[in-house]
């Protein structure tokens, strides 16, 4: 019998690693080929591992809540073949050791030099991964200290990060030898300890919970979306341009072509692309609003990468990404489009399909919302929100005199880093989309 190691895959330009969520197959469970094995999660995507051959699960190296790194072998799978059982004869990677491969091997070669070995489940009941119990074992960690160490995986479970930090703040208080000056009388230390003890209350806000209320736990998405939104708003200093766009003639012509559209490209034309293509053309007009900040420097983007929040069959928001969309058609974008938006409702996105967005467009009006005001997405400094189309009446200029008709309009606001992006880019950047979309040729083709 011949064995398989199943490697976590590359699943993007960026993401180095994953979080075992669930195992889908038991050890000695048979595998059919291309069967999934294991969920994994990565920032917002979740994603199934398959396997690449047929065969038995005969060994799982992590738990679940465990992160591992892109290219670390995660499971084993016995084949029929030949071989002499104990070397593994087919890689589903060749990638580079990576530096969390080498620390995990450190630690099992130490691991046989360390006589009392740490239980899988301690006297509370409480579960410890392989990875975990190894660092311990290394660090010289015993039960009683890791079960004093609180835990941030699922039912508090302790994760490698939660054991590294403690090492490393173990190792501090050990280091740090305070200075004579720095030793204070008891009496200050019996002065300072009501302010610090004031400072944690105030920070801890009491929520009053009755036999009528209902606790619910937040998702997995949930707290990441939570937490990206927060560093945003404590990240960049947000400011917001409005503008009011004419869209008649876009209203009249998808209107005309629609149905056309659709028999010769197979494909709903709806709004979306049609903004996104402009959006695009604008940005070419504007690079500094295509950029990043990274520390005191400004990242100037190659590529046109836009993303459009999407929404998740659970109420969760997601960010696609249409590549280098200012080289694409009218038809090319809609296709990315409408192949994205369908993905992400079907909980189908791939990693990369999320990854290397340089601005991103929400559309607020699928709501019925007029307007909004977006947080942006980091690393990027600008964001567009498309708000309702709506039939108003509005005054209409002509040679012959001015009129009121009935137009349809929408409101855009734009927020932008005030940090790096000033209020006359900010507000140029929406004007120039406004002349863009208002100057459509409602007798053109597609």
């Amino acid at each position: 019998m011949a064995r398989f190691e199943l490697k976590l895959p590359k699943m993007g330009e960026s993401v180095a690693e994953a979080t075992i969520t669930s195992w889908l197959k038991e050890v000695g469970d048979t595998i059919e080929l291309d069967e999934a094995v294991v969920e994994i999660a990565t920032d917002k995507v979740d994603s199934e591992i398959p396997s690449e051959v047929a065969g038995t699960l005969i060994e799982v190296l992590f738990e679940q809540d465990d992160v591992v790194a892109v290219g670390a072998t995660i499971a084993i799978i016995e084949i029929e073949g030949e071989g002499s059982g104990t070397e593994p004869v087919v890689a589903t990677s060749n990638a580079e050791k990576s530096p969390v491969e080498e620390m995990e091997k450190t630690i099992e070669k130490a691991v046989d030099t360390v006589s009392t070995p740490i239980a899988k489940i301690s006297d509370s009941g409480k579960f410890y991964s392989p990875l975990v119990r190894n660092i311990a074992q290394t660090e010289g960690i015993s039960m009683s200290e890791l079960e004093s160490i609180s835990g941030s995986g699922k039912d508090d479970r302790v994760t490698k990060e939660d054991i590294l930090i403690y090492i490393e703040n173990k190792g501090k208080a050990v280091k740090e030898t305070p200075s004579q000056d720095a030793v204070k009388t008891n009496a200050t230390i019996k002065s300072d300890a009501p302010k610090k003890i004031e400072k944690t209350v105030a920070k801890v806000a009491p929520i009053s919970v009755n036999g009528e209320d209902e606790i619910i736990e937040m998702s997995r998405m949930g707290k990441l979306i939570s937490k990206h939104m927060v560093d945003s708003i404590q990240t960049s200093a947000h400011v917001q341009s409005f503008i009011e766009i004419d869209v008649t003639n876009i209203v009249k012509w998808r209107n005309k072509v629609k149905d056309a559209f659709l028999k010769r490209e197979g494909e709903k034309l709806t709004f979306t692309p049609i903004f996104m293509q402009a959006i695009a053309t604008t940005i070419k007009k504007y690079p500094l609003i295509n950029i990043a900040v990274n520390g005191d420097t400004i990242i100037k983007k190659k590529n046109i990468n836009l993303g459009m929040a999407a929404a998740l069959p659970d109420g969760n928001l997601i960010v696609p990404v249409i590549k280098n969309a200012d080289q694409l058609s009218l038809v090319g974008i809609t296709k990315a489009v409408n192949d994205l938006a369908t993905r992400a409702r079907n909980n189908a996105l791939k990693p990369d399909d999320i990854q290397g967005g340089t601005y991103t467009v929400t559309n607020v009006g699928g709501f019925g919302s007029i307007m909004g005001t977006p947080i942006i997405n980091q690393p990027q400094v600008a964001i567009l929100a498309l708000g309702a189309i709506s039939k108003v009446p509005a005054v209409i200029e002509t040679p012959e005199g001015d009129f009121i008709g009935i137009r349809q309009k929408m409101f855009v606001s734009h927020s932008y880093d005030h940090r790096v992006v000033n209020g006359a880019l900010g507000g140029m950047f929406i004007k120039t989309l406004k002349d863009i979309l208002e100057a459509w040729d409602i007798n053109q083709d597609f």
